[in-house]
């Protein structure tokens, strides 16, 4: 069996959960994944429950996952991998890891940030998941460098390589992997269709979806939920299903009508008349009707 430690870093918060989790992966030597904030007596921990560290990796650059990595891969003598971080040597999707009897590979897995990644372990059917998958709750998916059409993408991905638990960057461990990255894709879907609904009754600011998707939540969520409501939104704009008025804060969003191509039915993203595959087709064969509507 894989040995697996975690070490919680105590930087609770209503991001992080009940702070973040740093995963000691294996023994003699071991992998370490997300040191954390740059807390001294955390890394002083993280070392001596580690004992020899092979490889120091992060799931991503955020704060709370972070900083600490530079200082305690010095600490520990070991080299520090991660997808963008100045001094550390940069991932590969796919990248294959070993260390001792442990092998994991790196999986790009963008949406929650353009540069997250998870770490799988076939044999041991983990898989790390950083802050694509919590413990407890949901991600938060925070444009523009959260992306929610990547995330969805990512966990599609994360679905096909049916892991059977999951580690997260937060939050206990989900022993019952397959059913967890479900719910998380059907909650996305049933957010949605909230969001869907209250535009369908009249156009909203952000807020006024907030206050309506978001009506039995404590307050001091409603700026997270606020963020992922436009996360959502630039989702639907992107696919010509709602469109905006304004800018910033005060803007209004409205549900509108995806039209059919007017050259094969199918719908059309934008304000083109033709939809993608239609505007390329149109436009190898130089046919003027395409005009300026087929690359708006």
């Amino acid at each position: 069996m894989l040995p697996i430690l975690r070490i919680l870093a105590p930087n609770p918060s209503i991001y992080t959960l009940e702070g973040t989790n740093t995963w000691v992966v294996g023994r003699d030597p071991s992998i370490v994944i997300d040191p954390g904030p740059d807390d001294p007596s955390h890394l002083d921990e993280v070392a001596r429950a580690a004992g020899p560290v092979a490889l120091v990796l992060v799931t991503h650059d955020h704060p709370d996952h972070a900083p600490g990595a530079p200082p305690f891969a010095g600490l520990v003598a070991a080299p520090l991998h991660a997808w963008r971080m100045q001094g550390a040597e940069p991932i590969r999707d796919g990248q294959v890891f070993h260390a001792g009897s442990t092998t994991l590979t790196a999986v790009h897995a963008p949406g929650h940030s353009v540069d997250h990644v998870v770490f799988h372990v076939p044999a041991a059917g983990a898989m790390f998941t950083g802050d694509v998958v919590l413990g407890r709750g949901t991600s938060f998916v925070d444009p523009p460098d959260g992306d929610l059409v990547k995330y969805l993408r990512s966990l599609g991905r994360l679905q096909e390589m049916r892991p059977r638990v999951l580690y997260p960057g937060h939050g206990p461990v989900i022993l019952h992997a397959e059913a967890k990255l479900r719910e998380y894709v059907e909650h996305r879907a049933e957010r949605e269709g909230q969001i869907v609904a209250a535009l369908a009754r009249g156009d909203r600011t952000i807020a006024d979806i907030v206050e309506e998707v978001y009506a039995e939540y404590a307050a001091d969520v409603r700026p997270l939920a606020a963020r992922s409501v436009l996360a959502h939104l630039i989702k639907l704009e992107n696919e010509g299903r709602v469109t905006r008025e304004g800018k910033g804060e005060g803007a209004r969003w409205t549900a509108s009508e995806i039209r059919a191509c007017a050259r094969c039915g199918r719908p059309v993203v934008g304000r083109g008349r033709y939809c993608a595959s239609c505007s390329l087709i149109l436009l190898q064969e130089g046919a003027s009707e395409v005009g300026e509507t087929a690359v708006e």
